[in-house]
């Protein structure tokens, strides 16, 4: 079985609106409902469950029922941080998979994850235990001086880079077990950590997926507006 967790516990104050960001209505539709429908389509994933900011869960019900999302089996309440709230789905779903079951955890404001590189995140984790979607890093990356912060004299080839997001894939035992683990040493669950750190901390070797640079995060009203226009450019490109 395959299951996504997808994290919608935050409150989404750097888009500065008066509603959780995942949920703003983008051409009648709520953000989270286009994250939704990426999986509810994709013939390999069995079932979702979202973490989501506690006082939404009738909505995000609600809003699943007018979307015909109906591989959504759980809606579990979000924690103070990111890794509380992933942490939180993680447990949610013991009992519910097996150790070889394939877990997706995806960002609930990545909304337009493409059908192809969910294929191929759950493809890698079957075959390796983990797969994290990447792309290349384009851009020259230099250190900044010890000396002095507005000098260099050092650079990292960007050969050697991947950036790393949504969605990730990991067999279900190995989460249970690194989650716990990472709790009870304190190790990788504070500040930006996410699951993909936590695991390197913890010594796991993780396996790159394909990636897409549609595959944005709707942080800011900039990126609101691109997620819009990407959505009109489909249109253009589909519609008769």
């Amino acid at each position: 079985m395959t299951t996504a967790i997808i994290i919608a516990g935050g409150k989404g104050n750097r888009m500065g609106q008066d509603i959780p960001k995942q949920f703003i209505n983008v051409y009648d539709k709520p953000v989270i409902i286009y994250t939704l429908e990426g999986f509810q389509k994709h013939p390999q994933v069995d079932a979702i469950e979202v973490v989501c900011l506690d006082g939404w869960h009738e909505v995000l019900w609600a809003y699943a029922r007018q979307f015909n999302i109906s591989k959504l089996k759980w809606v579990v309440s979000g924690g103070e941080t990111g890794q509380e709230s992933i942490r939180n789905g993680v447990y949610n779903l013991e009992g519910k998979c097996a150790d070889e079951d394939i877990v997706i955890i995806h960002d609930g404001i990545r909304p337009l994850v493409e059908t192809s590189v969910l294929t191929d995140v759950i493809s890698k984790c079957s075959q390796f235990g983990n797969a994290v979607t990447s792309m290349p890093y384009n851009e020259q990356i230099f250190k900044v001086a010890k000396d002095d912060q507005n000098t260099t004299v050092e650079y990292i080839p960007r050969e050697t880079l991947r950036r790393v997001s949504t969605p990730q894939a990991y067999k279900f035992g190995l989460l249970l077990e690194k989650y716990r683990e990472a709790y009870e040493k304190e190790i990788g669950i504070h500040g930006s950590n996410y699951t993909n750190t936590m695991m390197v901390q913890l010594g796991v070797r993780l396996h790159f997926a394909a990636g897409s640079d549609k595959n944005i995060k709707l942080t800011t009203k900039d990126d609101l507006e691109m997620f819009k226009a990407y959505l009109k450019a489909d249109k253009d490109t589909w519609l008769k």
